[in-house]
């Protein structure tokens, strides 16, 4: 009987499988799809609003300079930041490939969000050290 036990935890795991991606995966492309309808509308409508106040001289030169350094600023290390979490997400992916862990073990969840936040900081530390 014991080789028995070992068949159903098996197949226990592969339900469990098969169910979550079940649930996860239409959740996963409905949020990224909603997520990014959301951004690209709020992008062109800021984009048309300050292009209509613009038009209709309601912004004058002094605020049209604002809209121009804001913009400037806020992109200035957008890359970087995303370089930087994206390089050590994936070496987190590299690491837990070779490091054997149980199915149920939180360690691959830990071990990515500490990477993910060292690109963080590593960027946070950075961008202080240039303003500086």
């Amino acid at each position: 009987m014991p080789g028995t036990v070992g068949v159903l935890r098996t197949k226990k795991l592969k339900n469990m499988y098969m169910i979550t991606s079940e649930v996860l995966m239409p959740i996963a492309i409905l949020g990224s799809l909603g997520t990014s309808i959301y951004f690209f509308t709020k992008v062109m409508t800021d984009y048309i609003l300050k292009k209509k106040m613009i038009d209709k001289g309601y912004v004058n030169e002094d605020t049209q300079a604002i809209f121009k350094q804001h913009t400037l600023t806020d992109n200035k290390y957008a890359s970087l930041k995303w370089g930087l979490i994206t390089f050590f997400g994936g070496i987190s992916l590299i690491i837990m490939e070779y490091v054997p862990v149980s199915p149920e073990s939180p360690l691959p969840y830990g071990l990515f969000a500490v990477s993910v936040s060292l690109g963080f900081l590593i960027y946070y530390f950075l961008v202080k050290r240039e303003a500086k």
